[in-house]
C-alpha cells in the first residue's frame, strides 16, 4: 500500500484534490482509501463531516465516520485533552491507519486544517505524514506573496524532517494572480526544487462556498428566502460606507454575500438591486420590513446573526466550500480540472513504485 498525505489550509482544496487524483489513481485500476485523522469542528452543533461523506461514497467505503475520521478538534481542543494521553490518541489514529489501509492500494490521506494544527500533542501534519511513511503533495492557494513565503516555510519543514514530498498544486487561483503565478510563484517553487505538478484556476461551481455553508458557521436566522440558500457566494463586502461610495463597489462585486448593521436598510436595498446572493445583518437589530419584502421577491436569503460586524467578518474565515456526495456535476468537474491542470506521472510514479 501506499499513502499520499494532502497538506494545506482549510479553503485551499485538499479535499477536492484527493478527491480528483484518487478518482485518476481509480481509472488506473488502483483500489482507493481515505482516511481524515483529524476533523475539524465548525460550529457549535456537532455534525458527520461532508469530506467524510463524499469520500466513503464516491470511493464505496465500508467504514463507519468514527474509522475514517477518529479525532475531532476546536480551538480550544487542549481543555478536551487534559486528562488523555498522546500516546494514546496516536493509537488510536494507528488503528484506523491500518484498518483503511487493508486491502487497497493508495490510501488518501486529508490533512487537517493547516500543517501545524495539534503539533504539542504529535499531531501535525509533519509528524503523521513521518509516522506512516508517507509521501506528501502540498496544496497551496497563492493568493498573495505571504502564502508562496509559507508555502517556502512548509516545504523547508518537510525537508528538515526528510519527508518525501510529491510536489505542490497550485490551488484554486484567480483570474487575475494567473500570470503572476505562472510568470512569478512557479519558478520560485521550483528554483527551490519544490516541484509544481499544477497550476489549477478557481473553480467557483466547486469553490466558492454557499449561503447555507455560511450559516452553517454563523449559526444566523433566516429571516428571508430560505429556499435559496444554495446560491454561491464569490465576494464579501462589509457595508460600512455611505451609499455615494458604496454604489460603485456594489455593482462591480458579482455573487457577494453584503455583512452590514440592521439599522442599514438603505445599504440593503441598494445591495439588492446588483448581483447579491445574501444579506447578513449583524448586531441583532432586524431590519426594515420593506427589505425582507424585496429580498423575497429578489430570491435574496437575509441572515440575522447577534454577533457585531467585526466578530461576524472573523467567523468567515472559516467558510469553505465542501463538495457533496449527490453534486455529480462537482465531482465531474474536479475530474476534469485534475486531468487538465495536473502532470499525474510522479504520483502515478511513486504508488507503481
Amino acid at each position: 500500500m501506499k499513502t499520499i498525505y494532502f497538506s494545506g489550509k482549510a479553503g485551499d482544496g485538499k479535499t477536492a484534490a484527493a478527491l480528483g487524483i484518487g478518482l485518476k489513481l481509480a481509472d488506473e485500476g488502483l483500489k482507493i482509501s481515505y482516511f481524515k485523522p483529524l476533523g475539524f469542528q465548525k460550529g457549535i452543533t456537532k455534525k458527520e463531516d461532508d469530506d467524510v461523506l463524499l469520500m466513503r461514497e464516491v470511493f464505496n467505503l465500508p467504514f463507519s465516520s468514527k474509522v475514517i475520521s477518529p479525532v475531532t478538534l476546536n480551538p480550544h481542543y487542549l481543555s478536551g485533552l487534559q486528562h488523555k494521553e498522546p500516546q494514546n490518541l496516536l493509537a488510536e489514529l494507528d488503528r484506523s491507519f491500518e484498518r483503511l489501509g487493508e486491502n487497497c492500494d493508495v490510501l488518501l490521506i486529508d490533512g487537517s486544517i493547516a500543517p501545524e494544527i495539534g503539533f504539542n500533542q504529535g499531531l501535525d501534519d509533519f509528524s503523521l505524514a513521518e509516522r506512516w511513511n508517507a509521501a506528501v503533495l502540498y496544496v497551496l492557494k497563492a493568493e498573495n506573496d505571504f502564502d508562496l513565503d509559507r508555502g517556502l516555510f512548509y516545504w523547508e519543514f518537510w525537508n528538515c524532517r526528510k519527508i518525501d514530498l510529491l510536489g505542490t498544486l497550485l490551488n484554486n487561483i484567480s483570474r487575475t494572480q494567473l500570470d503572476k503565478t505562472r510568470g512569478v510563484y512557479q519558478p520560485l517553487l521550483e528554483k527551490k526544487e519544490l516541484p509544481v505538478l499544477g497550476i489549477i484556476p478557481r473553480q467557483a461551481e466547486i469553490a466558492a462556498p454557499t449561503v447555507a455553508e455560511f450559516n452553517s458557521t454563523l449559526n444566523g436566522e433566516i429571516l428571508a428566502a430560505p429556499d435559496q440558500m444554495n446560491r454561491v457566494v464569490e465576494e464579501v463586502v462589509i457595508g460600512t460606507m455611505t451609499i455615494e461610495c458604496a454604489l460603485g463597489y456594489l455593482r462591480r462585486a458579482p455573487n457577494k454575500a453584503l455583512i452590514t448593521g440592521g439599522d442599514r436598510s438603505d445599504l440593503a436595498l441598494t445591495a439588492l438591486e446588483t448581483s447579491t446572493s445574501a444579506i447578513i445583518f449583524t448586531g441583532g437589530l432586524y431590519p426594515n420590513v420593506r427589505v425582507l419584502a424585496r429580498a423575497e421577491e429578489k430570491g435574496v436569503p437575509v441572515i440575522l446573526v447577534h454577533e457585531d460586524t467585526f466578530t461576524t467578518v472573523e467567523n468567515l474565515h472559516n467558510v469553505y466550500r465542501s463538495i457533496h456526495p449527490d453534486n455529480a456535476t462537482a465531482i465531474k468537474i474536479v475530474r476534469k480540472v485534475i486531468e487538465k491542470h495536473v502532470d499525474c506521472g510522479p504520483i502515478l510514479e511513486y504508488v507503481n513504485r
